[in-house]
């Protein structure tokens, strides 16, 4: 439940200030007409990302075994790929998030058009969505329980669906750069342990033979049925039986990215200069 939850809630989190920024800006400016057509395009989106996410899950269960093994393959690359896209650019841009959305809707007010606002907050919800079902039916398909695991990206979901209202009514403030650093961590090992899945399902597929020998038993800890296996297995990625080539590429994979996403980034303040000394008053002499 609980990477599925962080996806949901990260993923949803970023849709909602989009959509949030844009609707309160809108609000405030009183195009009501454009706001209306906000909701609508977000409610395509969003059910255009949910008949992505009942395609890709029903294909993928009409296939014979080794090449459901392969799709799963691919959709875990894809997954991979595109949240480790998404944390590198949320890890220099969230700071400014807000403020650059500002500016771009006053540019399209300025030119008399709220058009570009409503593409905007679609596009965002479609990518973001499409992103969480990608994602979303990588995890869950190598997850211990499917409904857990739908219940944790619920959960994720309407958490981040209340905090974009907040922002559009304007009561809901916090560190937006904090926020994605401790979610981006998380997503990092998610992600590593994604990735070993993915060597997993490309051996089942035929496609990667190299590495096969166990590297270490790991039976002791990780005990199928027990929370800390839900736990280990789900957001770290770890089999009770890994291989070499499975260690690998979890640690070429997670290594690097925890050491960026924990690096620390400058401030962009420059220091205030010092202040000049006052200059002694001259000794009166007697």
């Amino acid at each position: 439940m609980i990477p599925t939850l962080v996806i949901g809630l990260r993923e949803g989190i970023e849709a909602s200030l989009i959509v949030g920024i844009i609707a309160a800006f809108l609000g405030r400016n009183g195009r009501r007409d454009a706001l209306r057509q906000v909701w609508i395009g977000v409610g395509v989106a969003v059910t255009l990302c949910l008949l992505i996410g009942i395609g890709l899950v029903t294909l993928s269960r009409e296939l014979p075994q080794q090449q459901q093994e392969a799709l799963e393959t691919v959709i875990g690359a894809l997954a991979v790929v595109m949240v480790t896209g998404m944390i590198l650019w949320m890890s220099r841009h969230a700071r400014g998030m807000k403020r650059e959305l500002e500016d771009h809707a006053a540019n399209a007010l300025a030119q008399g058009s709220a058009r570009a606002l409503v593409v905007m907050a679609f596009l965002a919800v479609l990518r973001e969505g499409f992103e969480t079902a990608v994602f979303l039916v990588s995890v869950i398909q190598n997850s211990s329980s499917v409904g857990t695991g739908t219940t944790g990206a619920a959960i994720g979901i309407v958490i981040a669906c209340v905090i974009g209202y907040g922002i559009y009514r304007g009561g809901v403030r916090f560190n937006l750069g904090r926020f994605f650093k401790i979610t981006g961590l998380v997503l990092v090992l998610v992600a590593a342990g994604l990735v070993m899945t993915v060597f997993h399902t490309a051996h089942e597929a035929g496609w990667i033979d190299a590495g096969q020998s166990q590297a270490f038993d790991l039976s002791w800890l990780v005990r199928p049925g027990t929370v800390i296996s839900s736990l280990l297995t789900g957001v770290l990625g770890l089999q009770p039986e890994p291989t070499v080539i499975e260690v690998v590429v979890w640690l070429v994979y997670a290594v690097p990215m925890l050491v960026f996403l924990s690096w620390p980034r400058p401030t962009g303040r420059r220091p205030a200069a010092a202040k000049p000394a006052p200059a002694p008053e001259p000794v009166q002499g007697r």
